[in-house]
């Protein structure tokens, strides 16, 4: 966790990849521990696999626009490697990126995956990771998102026992299998971040 008095992180992936999962998760540990949260989100088209980003703003202050700004982000985590890439002029000078390296392949022209990972990786104190592997090894392939908030925890402004905590009620009413999955993929992307 690091200490701050704001943090303005932009989320991206595509429908079906649980975006939104990850800001709930985020957005409810934030009020937990008395920050100022905004919230904008845009949703490609309406099915699994249109692009699916939001902006998260915390803030210990008041918060008076909902949308970040170009080169001001803190952090850009992303469960889809292009997506990472259309959002890298969002993140300010010294801004981290926590990406899978799992494409989710619905363009026909998607562009070579190792080109898209090699400019995600010129980002300094960029992290990608194949979250893919990491959730099918938690038990479910579904859980990549889980695993890339695990990643992040330590960039993010909030404590893991708020996650953790938040995790626990978006996933417990899914029934054990599925909230324990969630809280593996969590750990082990918290561990592959290092």
């Amino acid at each position: 966790m690091i200490t701050s008095r704001k943090q303005d992180i932009i989320l991206a992936g595509v429908g079906g990849q649980g975006i939104l999962s990850i800001a709930f998760v985020i957005d409810n540990a934030a009020l937990r521990e008395g920050f100022n949260v905004k919230q904008a989100e845009v949703h490609g088209m309406a099915q699994r696999g249109g692009a699916v980003q939001s902006h998260l703003r915390l803030s210990r202050d008041a918060i008076h626009s909902d949308l970040i700004p170009k080169g001001a982000a803190d952090l850009v985590l992303s469960v889809e490697p292009l997506e990472a890439l259309r959002y890298l002029d969002y993140l300010r000078p010294g801004g981290r990126v926590v990406s899978s390296s799992t494409p989710f392949i619905n363009i026909p022209d998607y562009p070579k995956l190792e080109a898209v990972l090699g400019r995600i990786r010129e980002i300094p104190g960029s992290l990608v990771l194949d979250s893919e592997a990491l959730a099918k090894e938690a038990g479910t392939s579904k859980a990549q998102n889980t695993v890339i908030l695990g990643a992040a925890a330590s960039f993010l402004a909030v404590a893991e026992e708020s996650l953790l905590e938040y995790i626990k009620v978006l996933f417990a009413p899914r029934g054990d299998k599925v909230l324990g999955a969630n809280l593996r993929a969590f750990e082990l992307g918290r561990k592959a971040a290092g």
